[in-house]
C-alpha cells in the first residue's frame, strides 16, 4: 500500500461504553493546579508537576501532519524488529500483521510501506478479546530472532506473556511457543499490556492494578503482587526456580524475593497501559491511565544507563497523579511529571521521545495522545522539567497506541483501523 495523507475530519470522537481504554476513568475533576512533589531516589529531582496547558514555546513552531501507511482491524501495539525495516502491527483479535517498507533509490521519496496480507502469526483462536482484552503488546528480542506477546487468554482473560521464535523467512515456528508468565486477572480491565525490551536487554511487561474502582485489593502498593506493576524478566536466563520460565536480573529491587516480587521493577501505577525507553538516553517514560480525574505522565530518568525507574512508587492507589486518593503521598513516592484533567482527555496514551532524522526541530519531544482528544500532544524538557507543550491537531481520533521503528520515526495506531506516520506539515515525510 502507498501512503496518502488522511483527509481532515471534524466533529468529536463518539465515547462508546466498554471501549478499550475510555471505560477505564469514571468522574470528573476540575483542580487545574500545579503540585508540589518530593524527590525521588529513582527520578530527577523535581519540586512540581506540570499540570496542563503550558504558555507555547518553541514547539509553536514545529508544524506535524500524518499520512496513513496501512489500514486493519483494531491495531493494538506496533513494533520494529533489529534484523528488518519491517513494522509488525497486533491487532486485538490475536493476530501479528507485517507492513514491509521499502527504500526508494532515490534519497528523496519517502519510503512505501505495504500491508502484507497473511499474518506472521495467528492466535485469534486463544486470545480472548473485547473491551479491554485482547492481544494487547508485541516485542522482540535485541537479535529480532524471537518474538514476545502479551494477551489475555480464554476462557478467563488470564495475561499470557508468551515467546515465539522467528525464521530467515520471517514466519513464527509456533512449536517453539514457550510461555513465560501466566497472571490471573480479577477483572475485565486494566490489563496493562506493554512489551518493551529495554537497554539492558531484558524485557519489561506492564500489568494494571487488576481492575475495580479504586484498586479493591490493594495491589499497587502490594510489592509482593505483579498486579499494579512494571516487571523486569530474564527470557534468556536461567529459571530461579521450577515454576519460572525466566531468570531475575540480578539488579532487580526485590530480587531475593523478601521485601517484594522478584519480577517487580516499578509499582504503584494502575494501569500502564503504554511506556516506552528513550533510544538515545535509556530514560523510561510511562503513560499511567487515570481514574477519577486525572491523566499523568511519569519520567525516569537513567542516571546509570540501565536503572530507569528502578524500585519506583509511583502511588497509585494513594494517589492519583499528584492528588491524594486514598491517602498521602508514599515516603519518597515519585509523582509524575506532568498531568491533565478528565476535562482535557480520558485516558492517556503513552507514546515516545521523538529520535527520527526526517523532522530534525522535534528530536528530543515526547510524543503521546489521548484515546478521546483528538490529536498528538508533545512534551519539551530541559533539565528534567517541562518548559514547553503542544497538541497538534492532527487527523488522530481515537488514539490506541503509538510506535517507533528503528529510526526513530513515530507511528499512530487508530481505533478505526488506520497506521499513521508523523511526518513534517512542509514536506509530507
Amino acid at each position: 500500500m502507498s501512503m496518502r495523507r488522511r483527509p481532515g475530519r471534524r466533529g468529536a470522537i463518539a465515547l462508546l461504553v466498554g471501549a478499550l481504554l475510555a471505560g477505564a476513568c469514571s468522574g470528573r475533576s476540575t483542580d487545574r493546579s500545579t503540585s508540589t512533589t518530593e524527590t525521588s531516589s529513582a527520578g530527577a529531582d523535581r519540586s512540581t508537576t506540570t499540570s496542563a496547558p503550558l504558555a507555547d514555546g518553541v514547539l509553536e513552531s514545529i508544524d506535524l501532519d500524518t499520512i496513513e501507511v496501512a489500514d486493519l482491524d483494531s491495531p493494538t501495539a506496533l513494533a520494529a524488529r533489529s534484523s528488518t525495516s519491517d513494522l509488525y502491527v497486533a491487532q486485538q483479535s490475536g493476530r501479528v500483521r507485517v507492513i514491509k517498507v521499502s527504500t526508494p533509490t532515490s534519497s528523496s521519496a519517502p519510503p512505501r510501506y505495504t500491508l502484507q496480507t497473511t499474518p506472521v502469526l495467528d492466535l485469534s483462536s486463544e486470545v480472548l478479546a473485547g473491551g479491554e482484552r485482547g492481544l494487547l503488546g508485541l516485542a522482540f528480542s535485541s537479535d529480532g530472532r524471537k518474538l514476545y506477546v502479551d494477551y489475555t487468554a480464554k476462557p478467563d482473560g488470564r495475561t499470557l506473556v508468551v515467546e515465539y521464535e522467528l525464521g530467515d523467512r520471517n514466519t513464527v515456528d509456533t512449536k517453539t511457543r514457550r510461555v513465560l508468565l501466566d497472571v490471573e486477572q480479577p477483572a475485565a480491565n486494566h490489563n496493562g499490556g506493554q512489551l518493551a525490551l529495554g537497554p539492558d536487554g531484558y524485557l519489561y511487561i506492564g500489568l494494571g492494578d487488576g481492575g475495580g474502582q479504586g484498586d479493591p485489593q490493594g495491589n499497587g502498593q502490594d510489592r509482593k503482587a505483579l498486579l499494579g506493576k512494571i516487571l523486569r524478566i530474564d527470557p534468556e536466563g536461567a529459571p530461579a526456580s521450577r515454576s519460572r520460565e525466566y531468570g531475575i536480573p540480578a539488579g532487580n529491587p526485590f530480587a531475593d524475593g523478601e521485601d517484594g516480587a522478584p519480577e517487580v521493577w516499578l509499582y504503584g501505577v494502575r494501569n500502564p497501559w503504554r511506556f516506552s525507553f528513550d533510544a538515545d538516553t535509556g530514560d523510561l517514560w510511562i503513560g499511567d491511565v487515570g481514574q477519577n480525574g486525572w491523566e499523568e505522565i511519569d519520567h525516569l530518568p537513567a542516571t546509570n544507563g540501565f536503572d530507569a525507574g528502578r524500585g519506583a512508587n509511583l502511588g497509585w492507589d494513594r494517589m492519583e497523579a499528584s492528588h491524594s486518593f486514598e491517602g498521602d503521598n508514599p515516603p519518597r513516592g515519585v509523582l509524575p511529571l506532568f498531568e491533565y484533567s478528565h476535562d482535557d482527555g480520558c485516558s492517556v496514551i503513552g507514546g515516545y521521545v521523538y529520535r527520527g532524522s526526517a523532522i530534525e526541530e522535534l528530536r528530543g519531544v515526547y510524543l503521546f495522545a489521548d484515546y478521546c482528544a483528538r490529536g498528538i500532544q508533545g512534551l519539551q524538557l530541559d533539565r528534567g522539567a517541562v518548559v514547553d507543550q503542544r497538541t497538534w491537531q492532527v487527523d488522530a481520533d481515537g488514539v490506541y497506541s503509538l510506535g517507533q521503528d528503528n529510526g526513530g520515526e513515530v507511528f499512530v495506531l487508530l481505533e478505526s483501523g488506520p497506521v499513521l506516520k508523523i511526518v513534517s506539515a512542509h514536506d509530507g515525510g
